[in-house]
């Protein structure tokens, strides 16, 4: 440029990069909007649907729900706990061809694809689209098993969507063994059973691996809907379903054409609906276990980490299955005998149904009663000649008017024209129709327990548990009446008396203030006062006025105080006298636990229904600070000495009280109340009770190896007549149950606690002899007599020297009785 000329600006033009010119492209920018809508779809997926599904941890971990199952004492099954029956099995322990039938029935390319059906979910969506249809049908198994885990039965497409985003995770996260095993062990497929293990029991009465392929087929059709498929209403479309699936396991290869065609010609080969036969044993008994439980563990997941609906809980109960049969069937014989000839007492429920559904309601009440042969069956119609009755299993047959002829309770006329249509009845099989039985009104209960652990081994609290859910060995609050005796005498012995002790049985008052004026007392039956006797006599004979002259002398607070250590009573009782002849309140199990702790020497028990609880992987759980049994599963274990943890209990009453009133009420059974018993040939304490009335009538009683205890009595305490007593009804109960349940026991005594003096005595002064031997003559004059050391009659004696036997004789003798005694003593456990 020259000097002067004016500057000019240079501009450079760039030539635009290629992104520059990519983003000005129409296609592109459409694109990247595409995208980022991409983008937040995929966010506000996550954020409405896979935020919430579980997460990889989760399915690792995911524990189905199980059923709490209770064991009796020996191991047996007994009950299950559980809204859905299921049994939780591996996948090695799955037939394989019950696998096969399952993938050809729901997902033949179970094993190939990455959880998802991609030509079926197409399927789907074209027909939502074209059709209006809701999407069905398109689920693989790994699809079910997620809407099983968490997703839901919900016919939508989100639940679609998150079906099939967990599914893929589920793919990702366990292996196919693995959601094979979830899904068998999962799906409902009716009759109250999860999972094909509970399916196969439910709907075959058998384990899997006994099932044939023609009924592991059956069962592959069922996650379609049980109800289509039921295999009494819908036979035929059962078996054409079922057909089909042998079809496609045939065209898929996992059968041969003759396994095809023998499976095709089988019948279903279903069993009735119908309760497992272990749920049957001990209803009381498990039905109270299910309280504790639900008390200690809460019933549902949501109550805490255990459960017992839900929560795969193992319990170990005491019960004695054996034991618990022989209560069951005393308890009930002697209900029926009591209430044999009083008539008909009325249908046992009622249902209300139409036309041919009677099957169903019927099924629904969940009645039945387990006595013998008879059986719950609903009235579905009558004429005037018979009654047309439906059973649980479908059946029906026939009642007969004649069969029907008993009179009504309390109404007259016969009950065959009381029946009506609906009406829930007890009949059993007589002469090729079906009888009409009755049963009973009057009602009991009944509890056996160990009294050296405080174990309950059986308990009946009724005729039955489908029938009457009132559980009378814990719930009912009955007056025990004579039965409190022994626990009165016991503050008498506690307080200074002796077994030999002499109390008038005569007249006796109490001045209840002005306005009542005074209160007296009189014996059962209105006997008359029988004069001086021992105190043993009155127990052995039960008598009210010798009773309440005790109680009095001792005073009634000592006796109440008594009362309360051993627990019979849950709240404490005014110190009145007349419950010292049993006018409070408590239960048969209450009762029975406090003689047991006479037995066990004065030492508390807590009567207790359940040794162990375990969780699902076999960890104890219940009782706190329990220890395995070291020895129990010995293979050289005879069965004989079963080791038991060392008691450790606090002592509520003297031991040598507790083993004197236990020694007299040994005489109870020898020549008082309940010489019913004698004949069982054992040494067994105990006592019968009978309520004012009387509305109530009881015995508590056994051996050292188990205590027993009964009353029998209607729910609204009415008068049971006036023969009835405890030694002429009760005691025969216990006995019909003592015959088989002591059969094979060694008649074991009573052992004595150190210090007890066993004494000779005059049965009916009370006073010691020198001459003479007790016999096996329950009359004796001479007996045996548990004194303490510090009330040892010959004490007195000896220091008053009044000893009157020929003195060449004499030394002789009083050898003669040291070494007797001694023998005795060394078989009782005491100390001379």
């Amino acid at each position: 440029m020259a000097d002067g000329d004016t500057p000019q600006t240079i501009r450079i033009e760039r030539t635009p990069g290629r992104w520059a010119r990519l983003r000005r492209r129409w296609w592109f920018r459409v694109l990247a909007i595409l995208a980022l809508l991409a983008g937040l779809l995929v966010f506000a997926v996550w954020l409405l649907v896979a935020r919430d599904l579980p997460s990889v941890d989760k399915l690792r971990s995911y524990e189905p729900q199980l059923p709490s199952y209770v064991r009796s004492a020996d191991g047996t099954p007994i009950h299950a706990y559980a809204q859905m029956r299921r049994v939780q099995l591996s996948y090695n322990e799955f037939p394989p061809l019950l696998v096969r039938a399952y993938m050809a029935a729901e997902d033949r390319t179970f094993f190939s694809h990455h959880g998802l059906d991609f030509p079926g979910l197409v399927r789907a969506v074209g027909e939502g689209i074209l059709r209006g249809k809701t999407p069905r049908g398109t689920s693989t198994i790994t699809q079910q098993v997620a809407k099983n885990l968490a997703v839901g039965n919900e016919a939508s497409y989100t639940r679609k969507l998150k079906e099939a985003i967990l599914a893929w995770r589920i793919e990702d996260t366990l292996s196919k063994p693995q959601i094979m095993e979830l899904y068998l062990n999962a799906i409902e497929l009716g009759r109250n059973s999860g999972g094909v293990a509970a399916a196969s029991e439910a709907y075959f009465g058998k384990p899997l691996d006994k099932l044939s392929l023609a009924q592991m087929a059956y069962l592959a059709i069922l996650p379609k809907g049980p109800a289509n498929y039921d295999p009494d209403r819908n036979t035929q479309r059962a078996l054409d379903r079922r057909n089909w699936v042998l079809g496609e396991m045939l065209r898929n290869g996992f059968i041969n054409q003759a396994q095809h065609d023998e499976a095709v010609a089988s019948p279903l080969g279903t069993v009735p609906r119908q309760t497992p036969r272990f749920e049957r044993v001990g209803g009381y008994f498990v039905e109270e276990v299910r309280r504790q439980l639900a008390r200690q563990f809460g019933e549902k997941r949501e109550d805490g980490p255990y459960s017992v609906y839900d929560g795969g809980l193992w319990v170990r109960s005491s019960l004695d299955p054996r034991l618990q049969a022989y209560a069951q069937r005393a308890l009930r014989d002697g209900l029926l005998r009591y209430d044999r000839g009083r008539g008909w007492s009325g249908p046992i429920g009622k249902v209300q149904f139409e036309g041919d559904g009677w099957y169903s309601a019927f099924v629904s009440k969940n009645i039945g009663v387990d006595y013998d042969n008879w059986r719950a069956a609903v009235v579905i119609s009558r004429d005037s000649r018979s009654v047309q009755l439906g059973f649980d299993d479908g059946n029906s047959g026939t009642l007969p008017e004649s069969a029907a002829q008993m009179p009504i309770r309390g109404k007259g006329g016969h009950a065959f024209d009381a029946i009506k249509v609906g009406d829930i009845l007890a009949v059993a099989p007589e002469g090729g129709n079906w009888g009409l039985r009755s049963v009973p009104k009057v009602s009991g209960g009944m509890v056996v327990e160990d009294p050296s652990t405080g174990r309950v081994l059986a308990m009946q609290g009724g005729f039955d548990s489908r029938l009457q859910a009132f559980n009378r060995a814990t719930q009912a609050t009955r007056q025990p009446g004579s039965t409190i005796k022994p626990i009165v005498y016991a503050a008498a012995l506690e307080n200074g008396m002796t077994p030999a002790s002499i109390v008038v049985d005569g007249p006796f008052c109490v001045w209840q203030g002005a306005g009542l004026g005074n209160k007296c007392f009189r014996n059962f039956g209105n006997a008359r006062g029988a004069g001086p006797h021992t105190l043993r006599w009155g127990i052995e004979q039960s008598r009210n006025l010798m009773t309440v002259q005790i109680a009095n002398a001792t005073g009634m607070d000592k006796v109440v105080d008594t009362i309360q250590r051993l627990g019979v009573s849950k709240n404490r009782l005014p110190p009145y006298l007349s419950y010292a002849l049993g006018a409070g309140e408590t239960t048969v199990l209450r009762m029975v636990n406090a003689y047991s702790i006479l037995v066990n020497q004065g030492r508390a028990l807590n009567p207790t229904l359940i040794d162990f609880v375990q969780d699902r992987r076999g960890k104890v759980i219940f009782p706190a600070g329990w220890r395995a049994c070291s020895g129990c599963n010995a293979r050289d274990w005879d069965g004989k000495a079963m080791p038991r943890p060392i008691v450790r209990a606090r002592q509520v009453i003297d031991p040598m009280v507790a083993y004197q009133m236990v020694h007299i009420t040994e005489g109870v059974v020898q020549r008082g109340t309940a010489t019913v018993l004698r004949d069982l040939g054992r040494p067994m304490m105990g006592k019968t009770g009978t309520t004012t009335g009387p509305t109530d009538v009881w015995f508590v009683g056994g051996t050292p190896q188990m205590i027993g205890g009964l009353y029998l009595g209607y729910d609204t305490p009415s008068n049971l007549g006036g023969y009835a007593q405890g030694g002429s009804i009760a005691a025969p109960i216990f006995k019909e149950f003592a015959v088989p349940a002591y059969a094979g026991l060694d008649p074991l005594p009573f052992v004595a606690p150190p210090g007890i003096r066993m004494v000779r005595i005059d049965r009916g002064s009370g006073r010691p002899v020198q001459y003479g031997w007790p016999t096996d003559d329950p009359l004796s004059s001479i007996i045996w007599e548990a004194f303490r050391p510090d009330s040892d009659p010959r004490r007195t004696r000896r220091t008053a020297n009044t000893e009157a036997a020929p003195a060449a004789a004499a030394p002789v003798q009083r050898k003669a009785d040291r070494q007797g005694d001694s023998d005795f003593l060394q078989q009782q456990g005491g100390i001379y």
